[in-house]
């Protein structure tokens, strides 16, 4: 079986160098990782459209759930516009109906936006009560994956979802299974015919105690790590 393409999650420069040097096949550039990933900067942005390798962005522009107003439509719009314009591959969105299912008017009207660039269907997917439902209507819409749990809080925890969702996919889409993947974790999934993953294969790192009690963060904050990445790697050539 072949070793599946690794897409690494990354929200700062520190980030992105790390997932470049361990060496990720594919970066989902984000800003605001703990709350899931919303809209890169424009710097950002900037900066890895000098990556070596395709670099997608997230287009989300609040934390929360993916049911959106139309001033939100209209923003993710503009930035889809800022992502072509950076020479970035492709965008990752997602949006939703007040009952889960995936809204198909704001969807289509957000892939229309996105002519030229690569389409990922982000975790929004894992809130349909109807999954099957949900990935026909992906692939209508002409998305090129869909970054998925299988509605578990875990990969693994969703692995039988995973498979049954490959299963029906039958190579029309690619299912990239992402949440809680690592080193040590992703044996599990090694059993599936899986063509590329997602992984942040971030570390815990401290933050100043003076920052933390003025409230700009929590604790730690997590980033991308080479070591983390390679390891990654070799546990899925085993």
């Amino acid at each position: 079986m072949s070793v599946p393409l690794i897409e690494v999650c990354v929200d700062s420069a520190e980030g992105l160098a790390a997932a470049i040097d361990g060496g990720a096949d594919r970066i989902e550039l984000c800003a605001a990782l703990a709350l899931g990933g919303l809209t890169p900067s424009p710097g950002l942005m900037s900066l890895a459209a000098r990556a070596p390798v395709p670099v997608h962005a997230m287009i989300r522009p609040r934390e929360g759930d993916f049911v959106y107003s139309a001033a939100e439509i209209g923003q993710m719009v503009a930035d889809i516009a800022a992502v072509r314009q950076a020479g970035l591959a492709g965008v990752v969105f997602g949006a939703c109906r007040p009952d889960g299912m995936l809204d198909q008017e704001v969807l289509a009207s957000l892939v229309a936006a996105s002519t030229g660039l690569d389409l990922t269907l982000h975790r929004a997917f894992d809130l349909a009560p109807d999954k099957d439902a949900a990935l026909e209507l992906a692939i209508d819409l002409g998305f090129s994956r869909v970054l998925t749990s299988g509605g578990a809080t875990t990969a693994v925890a969703g692995a039988l979802t995973l498979a049954r969702l490959l299963e029906l996919a039958a190579g029309r889409i690619c299912i990239m299974p992402g949440s809680g993947i690592s080193a040590t974790t992703v044996g599990i999934l090694r059993q599936l015919p899986l063509r590329e993953i997602h992984a942040s294969c971030a570390t815990a790192i401290s933050v100043n105690p003076t920052a933390v009690s003025l409230g700009f963060s929590g604790p730690m904050r997590r980033q991308t790590d080479r070591v983390a990445l390679q390891a990654l790697r070799a546990a899925l050539a085993d």
